[in-house]
């Protein structure tokens, strides 16, 4: 495992530190639990800046890098949007169903091509990384209970869906494409 990677399991091993202290946050109210919850969470996000930055300087690629690193950004996000959710955090419940469910479905469909031993694309689209960039930001900033939230979530909900889209097609695309190349190869 290299370093790249340890960097993106670190961003795994601190969900759970983001979550506990939004919990006791919740329980205590004390403001500095909220703050240092928002501090993890930045970490973590700058964890999926640096295990890429240091892949490709150190020219590091891996092939558990190429599944630890989105599992981690999917793990990181959707904890954190149900967790915001259910602590009572001011996100609205439809908000958190499109981010859970494209990413539910993402991982469904990947399960299906890995079931059928089709090539998985690993290539993020530049809509994906829009919907990363900002869902990270309204967990930032429902997090930090910033007044303007929602100008935040609505573009994260709109380049959810439009990669969600995006990937579904790619999936189809990938299945189609095994489907041809298996039949040229009956004929």
């Amino acid at each position: 495992m290299n370093f790249a990677d340890k960097i993106s399991l670190l961003r795994i091993f601190l969900i759970p530190v983001f979550v506990a202290l939004l919990i006791i946050y919740s329980r205590l109210e004390f403001e500095y639990l909220k703050y240092t919850a928002a501090g993890v969470f930045i970490l973590a996000v700058l964890t999926d800046f640096f295990d890429g930055l240091v892949a490709r300087i150190k020219k590091e690629k891996s092939e558990i890098g190429k599944v630890i690193d989105p599992l981690a950004d999917k793990l990181l996000l959707v904890t954190a949007f149900i967790t915001l959710y259910f602590l009572k955090f001011s996100i609205p419940w439809w908000v958190v169903l499109i981010v859970v469910s494209r990413d539910l479905i993402i991982f469904l469909g990947v399960g299906v091509l890995y079931f059928f031993k089709i090539g998985i694309p690993t290539v993020p689209s530049i809509w994906g990384k829009f919907t990363t960039f900002f869902q990270m930001f309204t967990v930032l900033s429902v997090c930090l209970d910033f007044p303007f939230s929602h100008f935040i979530w609505v573009p994260a909900v709109v380049f959810t869906l439009i990669s969600g889209v995006g990937y579904i097609r790619k999936g189809i695309f990938s299945l189609n494409s095994a489907n041809i190349k298996k039949l040229n190869r009956e004929i």
